[in-house]
């Protein structure tokens, strides 16, 4: 009997009933506002950034409207115009272009290799192009962070990470976010903590931080922040920096903050399905498993694999035959994006030279999320059924 796998890719567990209790309270409070705060109250946000801050080892921590707004706010914050190259992955998602572009700056993409990291080879090539690196943590790779840093700190190049698929990752103990000048973060549905949207950034920059805080729209009131720089430190960024509005609310604050009390036990579980599915797939001829180092400690949220040089049309039929068993796979050698999956190529805003060795990579790269509603027997059914399908048509 063929074996069919009936559960959803894109249903996530509950909020928990601490999260749900919280956000009650702050709707019956009618404050949702971050600076809306009572007599003597902290408020939600600000022990939010607190707590983030802490768990980071960071000095200072924000909280914005999405992973995306952290990313263009730490570009201005910086000091990023318009007309200014930055470097970035060729293998990353929309957003992180986008909040390049959205400066009016212009994205450099370096390559990336068959672990999924960007290519420091390329990289070292390029350095001289940019004075900032938006670096990817695309799907949870983690680049050699020491290797990076060393070549980025010798050649000028200030780094920001995308850390949308590393919360609660690190590089030799290191937490994901906290080896260049600022680390962003999503509390997207699809992230390891969950509001719907929301970002976190941290730095141990006072300038930065503060800068930040004021492009979020503090309104001056950013002496109601627990994780923020000094008033001293905003005495004359409050008037040169723009407000570009972008703060986090209570209500998604509250719904956040006892999920990340959980983090780490969810990262453990996350792991446990990653190395299920991984374990299933191993030895499947045609079909290249993504090395990861010793000194990368994951969160295997989701997981990819490579179909190195497999024709289109094998790939789009292996495809159609694992959705048709329940298995939904995303493809990013598609000619036409399709939801997340576009390529540094699909980007008309942001023309660049073909790279051959990473077009190789891109155009190989399937991916599937693992979230946590899934058991361990489902993640075994799902890897029985990519390798049986994988082997039909391979």
């Amino acid at each position: 009997m063929t074996e069919v796998f009936t559960g959803s890719f894109t249903q996530q567990e509950p909020i928990p009933e601490e999260g749900i209790s919280a956000a009650l309270a702050v709707l019956r409070s009618g404050r949702l506002h971050r600076y809306n705060l009572a007599e003597g109250e902290a408020g939600d946000v600000a022990l939010l950034e607190q707590e983030f801050a802490q768990l980071m080892g960071a000095k200072y921590c924000l909280a914005v409207a999405s992973g995306g707004y952290a990313l263009a706010c730490a570009l201005r914050a910086v000091g990023v115009v318009a007309g200014d190259r930055v470097l970035t992955n060729a293998f990353t998602l929309a957003p992180v272009p986008g909040a390049i572009a959205s400066l009016g700056a212009v994205p450099v993409f370096v390559g990336v290799t068959q672990e999924l990291t960007i290519d420091l080879e390329d990289l070292a090539a390029k350095a001289d192009q940019a004075d900032v690196l938006l670096l990817s943590h695309m799907r949870g790779h983690l680049a050699d962070m020491d290797a990076l840093m060393a070549l980025c700190d010798a050649r000028g190049l200030r780094v920001i990470e995308d850390c949308a698929h590393t919360m609660g990752a690190r590089w030799r103990g290191r937490p994901s976010g906290t080896d260049g000048l600022v680390g962003c973060f999503s509390t997207q549905t699809y992230k390891h903590i969950n509001s719907g949207e929301g970002g976190l950034l941290v730095t141990d920059d006072a300038e930065i931080a503060a800068r930040a805080t004021v492009l979020s729209g503090s309104y001056m009131l950013f002496e109601r922040h627990l994780a923020a720089p000094s008033a001293e430190s905003f005495a004359q960024i409050k008037y040169e920096t723009p407000n570009v509005s972008g703060r986090m609310d209570h209500l998604r604050a509250a719904i956040l903050r006892p999920q990340l009390r959980r983090l780490q036990e969810q990262c453990a579980n996350w792991n446990a399905r990653y190395q299920t599915v991984e374990a299933g797939l191993r030895g499947t001829p045609g079909l290249t498993l993504v090395n990861r180092p010793e000194a990368e400690s994951y969160v295997g949220s989701s997981i990819q694999f490579l179909l190195l040089d497999w024709p289109d049309e094998t790939i789009v039929a292996l495809l159609a035959r694992c959705a048709a068993r329940g298995v939904e796979l995303k493809w990013f050698g598609a000619a036409e994006p399709i939801g997340f999956t576009s390529r540094y190529d699909s980007w008309h805003y942001a023309p660049s030279a073909p790279m051959p060795k990473s077009d190789r990579v891109l155009k190989s790269i399937v991916d599937m999320r693992l979230p946590l509603t899934f058991s361990l027997q489902d993640c075994a059914l799902i890897a029985r059924i990519i390798k049986a399908e994988v082997s039909a048509v391979g």
